[in-house]
């Protein structure tokens, strides 16, 4: 196994003159991540869906950065009018976007379905980003960077994403199905192979530009309220394994590692900054985060679904 990287808040380099976005940043590791980014130097932008937790959090981080050059714009991923708004609001603004950090999720969410129809995880997780990092690509200059939040819990995905079928019609049949009899924990695990199988293919297509996944380590952040409010048990259960995860000031660690340091275009990371290929067995990519063929095919999926709704 390869050492992990020393690596502390201290260790990230000057963010002057870079602008970056944080989707889902008002709270827990997107909040942390923000603060640092801030702390920095960099002019930040909050992309989350509610202006009053936002705005909240804004003050929050203001209190210990002052000079903060961090700014809120709505945003919500279980709609592409919404992703859309939120793409032409941002680039009125800015010509050119440095790091783009798609840290924003939900988790074990019972079934439902976004604005579009997706089931909520997927359409959210993934869809809602590809969309977004689609819409801002051409404002990415050669050097810049993106960062999918992805989890181990990838390899709750046991059979992949199923879309094998060759005709786009039947490709989303089988993956309507596929989510729709799978556990809730089940549908997680797609939508976070998923975002590892984006920055996979990100990278092929846009060599120029760094695109990484990555862990952040079990951290008991406001994505467990869903899981918590399903039984007292459950909130029992979490509890009970927080003694065993990462703080929450320290989870942001490995995606702020990714956003700053250097790493290898198209990996995938677990904390803190160690390739996951070269990690402990247990934390190694699931076969279907290493399938070439499944990210270009989802690529190829995704970018129809989007233009079905005129993107």
């Amino acid at each position: 196994m390869a050492p992990a990287p020393e690596f502390e808040l201290s260790t990230i380099p000057d963010q002057s003159g870079r602008v970056i976005i944080v989707t889902g940043g008002n709270t827990g590791l997107g909040k942390e991540s923000i603060a640092a980014l801030c702390k920095a130097g960099g002019k930040v932008y909050m992309a989350s869906r509610t202006e009053s937790k936002a705005l909240a959090a804004i003050d929050d981080i203001k209190k210990t950065l002052p000079n903060a050059d961090l700014h809120y714009l709505h945003l919500d991923l279980m709609s592409f009018s919404s992703v859309s708004a939120f793409a032409k609001s941002f680039l009125e603004k800015e010509s050119r976007l440095d790091l783009l950090m798609n840290n924003a999720g939900v988790m074990a969410m019972p079934y439902s379905r976004t604005q579009e129809g997706y089931e909520i995880q997927f359409g959210t997780n993934h869809m809602g980003h590809y969309l977004l990092t689609k819409l801002l690509l051409p404002a990415i200059p050669a050097g810049g960077r993106i960062v999918n939040l992805s989890s181990f819990g990838h390899n709750a995905a046991t059979s992949g994403i199923n879309i094998s079928a060759a005709d786009h019609a039947k490709q989303v049949d089988q993956l309507a199905a596929q989510l729709e009899s799978s556990s809730t924990w089940g549908r997680y695990g797609i939508a976070k192979l998923a975002n590892i199988l984006h920055a996979k293919e990100l990278a092929r297509r846009y060599p120029q530009i760094t695109s990484v996944s990555c862990h952040p380590g079990v951290i008991i952040s406001d994505l467990y309220n869903a899981f918590v409010g399903q039984s007292r048990i459950m909130g029992l259960g979490v509890s009970a394994v927080k003694c065993f995860t990462t703080p929450l000031e320290k989870g942001a660690f490995n995606q702020l590692f990714c956003a700053t340091m250097p790493v290898e275009n198209g990996g995938y990371y677990v904390p803190v900054g160690r390739l996951a290929e070269k990690a402990w067995w247990h934390e190694k990519p699931s076969k279907y985060a290493k399938d070439d063929k499944l990210a270009e095919r989802l690529w190829e999926w995704s970018e129809e679904e989007v233009k079905k709704h005129g993107f």
